[in-house]
């Protein structure tokens, strides 16, 4: 991974000030950074939720209730990742380091993936060089679609504003079988190498086999309805989240309006972190509270990649600063709809399929 440096300019002044006030929110309101009552109900909801549906999809008695209760718990397990294992992986679920460990552990790696590669790279690249390429482990260079400029244009990624649907569908499932068994090897879609510790490797292996286990195995052994009905449950479960996820998160960072920035033969880039984090991100009725309770304020994309130290609990409260001070400090906060977010998602995926060279919309608020 390449390490970066930045300049200060007037992203620098806006985040120092915006620290400032937030600290002086929590300190008058006598709350924590971390989670609330309300951050422990949904802890406890999302995780209820998971061991219900569970329950009930590996004693149903028709193939209707199966399918139901499998897809409804794909659901759950999803909004838990969102609500839980984000805030977790960040430190602030709850205030508890140990109990944070333990949440984003338990919730990451029973879905079949390693919490400390993801957590470790969504910390130290994904956060810190957002859509830079080299340095952001979430830019990918994947030969079917066109994300970078550095990739080459290739005749058929005209099309891939037609086809990328089809293949998000595959996004959880390229995650689960070769994302990161690919990584073990050295090999990935990623423009940047994972080193896995050893023991890292070996949990991966065994929980990945505990999924499979417990989603396919144990309801193909429990219930009379035959492997063939079993491993469809599995698929579909796996075509809606990835919709879901990306749906959710594709937008945030993948739009005509956002900056992929390149930096200098000196590892320097011409902006500021801060500066970075909101030229880099789309936020979608940032301020919605149904949004904030499913997505886990995953739709506030700029305001959490700013104030990870926050949980998403406290979001609501602290937009109405977070705005008012980019806008006396003259930065561009984008919000919009998701209708919009989406529209110039897929925008930048045709533009990425026929221009050689991303010039970012202006960004009209």
């Amino acid at each position: 991974m390449n390490k970066l440096r930045f300049i200060k300019d007037e992203g620098s002044e806006f985040y120092k000030e915006l620290n400032e006030q937030i600290e002086q929110y929590f300190i008058d309101n006598g709350l924590q950074k971390t989670g609330n009552a309300k951050m422990f109900f949904k802890i406890f909801l999302y995780f209820g939720l998971d061991i219900l549906f569970y329950t009930l999809m590996i004693t149903s008695h028709s193939v209707f209730a199966f399918y139901a209760f499998y897809l409804l718990m794909g659901l759950s397990i999803l909004l838990t990742a969102f609500n839980v294992s984000h805030d977790a992986a960040h430190g602030v679920a709850v205030k508890s380091k140990f109990w944070n460990r333990i949440l984003f552990s338990l919730s990451f790696n029973l879905q079949g993936n390693n919490a400390y590669v993801w957590g470790k790279n969504h910390n130290e690249s994904h956060h810190l060089y957002t859509n830079i390429e080299g340095s952001d482990i979430d830019v990918l260079n994947n030969p079917l679609f066109r994300m970078t400029e550095s990739q080459p244009l290739l005749w058929f990624h005209r099309y891939q504003f037609i086809y990328a649907p089809f293949l998000y569908l595959f996004y959880s499932i390229n995650w689960f079988f070769f994302r990161e068994i690919l990584m073990l090897f050295n090999l990935s879609s990623r423009t940047i190498k994972v080193e896995i510790p050893r023991v890292e490797a070996i949990k991966l292996v065994v929980y990945k086999l505990l999924y499979i286990g417990y989603m396919i195995i144990l309801p193909v052994y429990l219930l009379p309805f035959g492997w063939q009905t079993v491993l469809l449950a599995f698929l579909l479960n796996h075509f809606i989240i990835s919709l879901l996820f990306v749906a959710v998160l594709g937008v945030a960072h993948l739009s005509d309006y956002v900056a992929h920035p390149v930096p200098d033969q000196d590892h320097k880039l011409n902006m500021s972190w801060p500066k970075l984090q909101l030229l880099t991100s789309i936020d979608y009725h940032a301020e919605s509270r149904f949004l904030n309770w499913t997505l886990g304020g995953f739709n506030a994309h700029a305001v959490h990649h700013l104030l990870p130290n926050v949980c998403h609990v406290h979001y609501l409260n602290i937009i109405p600063i977070f705005k008012a001070l980019a806008k006396k400090h003259r930065l561009t906060y984008m919000e919009m709809s998701y209708g919009e977010s989406l529209a110039s998602h897929f925008r930048f995926l045709k533009m990425m399929g026929k221009s050689e060279h991303l010039i970012p919309m202006r960004y009209e608020g």
